[in-house]
């Protein structure tokens, strides 16, 4: 019991699972094999956290790192990605949502063997899950890359990131962007003033990492993805383009690195 608590604080405030919801899952499986190169493991679970009973869940892996689930869109959901912060108690971080100018989405619920999540909107709008880890998977640092936080604009709801999950803004600010750090100093995401010109929200975009961002690229596109319409982005299109798979839902792409990033 002290090892799990070890390791869910070394989480806390770091991304640490992503899900996709998606109107046809094969379709987005041959997708992200293509693109990521992911492979898949197809679990049971008898009580499903996202419509009950007995459903399948897949699990999208990296080498041997697994990062993230696919799964057919419930009735209350929209396609897309969703990523989960670390926190050390889900019901407390639930607590001071609305305190902190968000919405609660979903209230608190167990995912038999995965652990505990809630999901939230931000003062902005984004959607982000908060989660308790009760699995052994560490944070997927080579699957998924930094976030990226598309804000609509040149603001970024601080005080709620902060408050909630011990982030700190870093003071190092490059052009229309800035860097953001979980509570040990871990590079978590990046936040650009970029908008979308269809959508009103801010958003969460998930960053998976490739070998080549131009080959994957190529690849996304020949297998139906498109260019996300975000405008004044010019800096991350070029290193970290956002695409939106052929269901619709964004992603960044990123590099490999060798080392994790801090």
């Amino acid at each position: 019991m002290s090892g799990s608590k070890t390791m869910t604080q070394s989480k806390a405030g770091q991304f640490v699972w992503h899900d996709l919801f998606t109107s046809d899952r094969a379709c987005s499986m041959a997708f992200y094999q293509q693109v990521a190169n992911w492979t898949y493991e197809v679990e049971r679970a008898s009580d499903f956290a996202w419509g009950g009973g007995e459903q399948d869940f897949v699990l999208a892996l990296s080498g041997d790192e697994a990062g993230a689930g696919l799964i057919e869109t419930p009735p209350e959901q929209e396609n897309g990605w969703i990523s989960y912060i670390e926190v050390p108690d889900v019901d407390i971080a639930i607590n001071r949502v609305g305190t902190l100018g968000g919405k609660i989405v979903r209230e608190p619920f167990e995912v038999p063997g995965v652990g505990r999540n809630a999901l939230v909107r931000d003062p902005f709008g984004a959607l982000v899950g908060i989660s308790l880890s009760r699995h052994g998977f560490p944070v997927p640092k080579r699957q998924f890359g930094p976030e990226v936080y598309v804000s609509n604009g040149d603001d970024f709801p601080q005080a709620f990131y902060i408050e909630l999950f011990g982030w700190q803004v870093s003071p190092e600010r490059d052009k229309d962007c800035f860097t953001l750090l979980g509570p040990q100093g871990h590079l978590v995401a990046i936040q650009h003033a970029a908008t979308w010109s269809t959508a009103s929200n801010a958003s969460w975009v998930p960053c998976i990492m490739v070998t080549s961002v131009s080959d994957a690229s190529f690849a996304a596109e020949t297998k139906g993805a498109r260019l996300a319409s975000v405008e004044d982005n010019e800096t991350i299109q070029a290193d970290s383009p956002i695409l939106c798979d052929p269901d619709g839902a964004p992603f960044a792409l990123g590099v490999k690195q060798t080392t994790n990033f801090h």
